[in-house]
Formats: structure tokens, sequence, C-alpha cells
């Protein structure tokens, strides 16, 4: 039998308490035993290094930040924090071969780079500050909801509210410099963007438009060029649908997008070397408003969290085909947003 462990990132406004983990069976695509491992407000996002460190989003009175926990520990142990006057980060990124961590504000509009220091904590290094809106009432400013590396190295910033995707090469002292801007068309809202296997293409997904666009990526200059965009919901859907989360298989054959509203996940095929997608279906989450999913390491499985239902869903994934079927719909995770792995 092979055991894995799950961390789940939540919001704290009805009865979640922070970060909870749970065991997952490999054999059987079971979750079970969730314990909560560290006490935060609204920790909706973390990120693991290799060192083991937690770098989690988290909210102390008036100020926003980073706690940094020793993952080795149960209960986590805190280590340190980075906070600030104002909102917390919608998204966080690990460098590991520069030893930096990135965090994306969405509230604020900026990213955040930090240095990791010898014990795991951070110490700050630079500031980047956007600005801009675009036409939904969601893009009333910068909305940053993404901050992460691209293959070769160069960090990528998702704004949603600006409908951009901005690229910075990064110093190893961890200090920015943007290079490059890609628009979208207006009101996409981007979210979250991933990359294929071999870096050329690149694939982002517009929460606003419920939209999934393949970009085509140059490592000369860290620009983008739109290649075509397909719906991540059906087309007769009327209601309110806001896309999510983005995996891609890591054999780039697939790729797997939630969505908030519609309450499913779609299934794109991709071909073409990557250059194309195709939707290929639409499973039902069992539960109301999906947020971030995850692959198990052997990708045999996908789990997807359920914020207003307080449940997670494991699904069992066809590696030829790359569709899904549902193995497992009741495990309670209260208000789930975030699903990383630890091993």
């Amino acid at each position: 039998m092979t055991v894995h462990h799950v961390l789940f990132g939540t919001y704290t406004k009805k009865t979640s308490k922070g970060v909870y983990e749970a065991a997952f069976d490999e054999e059987t695509g079971q979750l079970s035993d969730a314990q909560l491992v560290f006490e935060a407000t609204n920790p909706t996002y973390l990120a693991l290094s290799k060192a083991n460190k937690a770098y989690i989003v988290d909210k102390r009175g008036d100020q926003g930040g980073l706690a940094v926990a020793d993952n080795n520990k149960r209960p986590m142990a805190e280590i340190g924090a980075n906070m600030s006057e104002g909102s917390t980060p919608a998204y966080i990124g690990v460098d590991e071969d520069r030893q930096l961590v990135f965090a994306g504000y969405y509230h604020r509009g900026t990213v955040e780079s930090y240095k990791i220091q010898a014990d795991g904590t951070l110490e700050l290094k630079d500031t980047w500050q956007n600005a801009g809106s675009g036409p939904r009432p969601e893009q009333a400013s910068s909305h940053v909801h993404f901050a992460n590396l691209t293959p070769d190295k160069r960090l990528v910033a998702v704004d949603l509210g600006t409908d951009e995707v901005v690229t910075f090469d990064v110093s190893e002292d961890g200090k920015l410099k943007e290079i490059a801007r890609f628009e979208t068309i207006t009101g996409f809202g981007p979210r979250h963007i991933r990359f294929s296997k071999d870096g050329e293409y690149a694939y982002l997904l517009g929460e606003l438009s419920s939209l999934l666009s393949v970009l085509k990526y140059n490592e000369e200059d860290g620009s983008f060029e739109h290649l075509m965009t397909a719906s991540t919901i059906p087309t007769d859907w009327n209601e309110h649908n806001g896309a999510a989360a983005i995996r891609v298989s890591s054999d780039g054959r697939f790729i797997y997008t939630s969505n908030r509203g519609h309450d499913s996940v779609a299934v794109f095929k991709v071909s073409n070397l990557g250059a194309e997608i195709e939707l290929i279906q639409n499973i039902s989450v069992e539960g109301s408003f999906p947020r971030d999913m995850n692959f198990d390491p052997e990708e045999k499985h996908l789990i997807v969290a359920n914020q207003n239902t307080d449940n997670v869903s494991v699904f069992a994934r066809d590696e030829e085909t790359g569709e899904l079927s549902l193995v497992q719909k009741d495990f309670a995770i209260p208000e789930g947003v975030r699903v990383t792995f630890e091993d």
C-alpha cells in the first residue's frame, strides 16, 4: 500500500481553523484521517520548498503576508512571518535554484520577491506594483493572481484586473526587471498559467471569461503570442461561472481546469505538439465551488477541493484518454481551497 500525504489550504470564514493534512491511499484512491496541522486565518494558498518549509498565506489583524513553518513537525512549527499592512497574497511560488519565494497580491496588485535565508525564513528583496483596470466589475484595479517561474527561469505574473501577463528577468538576489507584457482580449480575466513540457507553449486560464488560451512562448524576449482559445464550459451554460485552477499532465497530453458555478472539471486533449487544445469532458465535482486541484505523485488521480460544500472529491485519471471517473466525493475538509502533495 502506497500512502501519500496531502495538505489543504482553506478559508476560515465558517468552521475551518487553518491548514489540514490527510492521508491518500494510492491503491484505492481514498483520502482519510484529516487533521489540523497549522492554525492560521484564511490560509488560502501555501507552497512547500524542498527543504520542507511551508510558506503559507496568513492574515493577522490589519496585516497580511506569509507565515513560514517547519513542515517536519506536527503541528507545523512557525519559524517566521513576513507581514505588512493590507491584504494577503493569492499565490506563492518557490524558486529552488535561486532560493527565492514570490508572492502575488490580488488586492494590492503587487508581486513581492523574497530571499530564503539559511533557516528557511524570508527577507523581502523587491516589490513590483502594477496599475490599470478592465471592463468587468471585478476589474476595477490591478489584481495579481499568479506569480511563478517560466520553464527558462523567468518570472511570470498574471493580472486578472488588467488582462495582462507580465514577464520578468530575475536576479540571483531576487530583483525583478520587467521585460515583456502580453494583453489578452478585454474582460478575459486571466487567473493562472501553466506551460507545456518543452516550454514552447503556455496555457492561460481566464477566470472571468471561462476560457483557456494557448499562447506561444518566446524564450528570446519573454513575450507571448496568442494561438487559440477554447471554452471551459458547455455552450448552453448561461449561469455564472468562474474558472479557477489549471493542471497539465507531465506528459503534456492533457489539461484540467476547474469551474466554479458549473461545478465541474473540464478536460482538454492537447495536440499539434502542444499548440492546440480540445475540450473532451466536463465532469461534476460532486460539490460546489471547486478551487484548487492536484494530481497525486503518480498522476493516476486528481484531487479537487470544493470550498462551499466542505468536501474533497477524488477522480481516477485514465492516462491514455485523459478522462476522469469519480472515486470519492464525501471526504470532509472545511472551506478547502489549496491542494498540494507533500511526498
